[in-house]
C-alpha cells in the first residue's frame, strides 16, 4: 500500500497524518481501530492476524531490518 492509499485509510478513520510517516500512520491507525499498533515490529515473527489490512506491508518492512 503506497503512502496515499495510508493517509487515506487514516483519514477515513479520523486519525491526523500531518508530520507522520508510513509507519507511524499504520500504527496510528492500528490504536483508532483498537488492534495491537504492531505494524513493522518483532510481533511479526508470530503473527496470525490472516486479515490484517496491513500484512503485506509489515512483513515486508520487517524483511528490510538488520538481523
Amino acid at each position: 500500500m503506497n503512502i496515499n492509499q495510508v493517509r487515506q485509510a487514516a483519514k477515513q478513520m479520523n486519525v491526523k497524518t500531518v508530520g507522520m510517516n508510513k509507519t507511524d500512520i499504520i500504527r496510528a491507525v492500528q490504536r483508532a481501530e483498537h488492534t495491537y499498533d504492531c505494524f513493522a515490529t518483532q510481533r511479526v515473527d508470530y503473527c496470525n492476524e490472516n486479515k490484517c489490512l496491513w500484512r503485506e506491508d509489515c512483513f515486508s518492512a520487517n524483511s528490510k531490518k538488520p538481523i
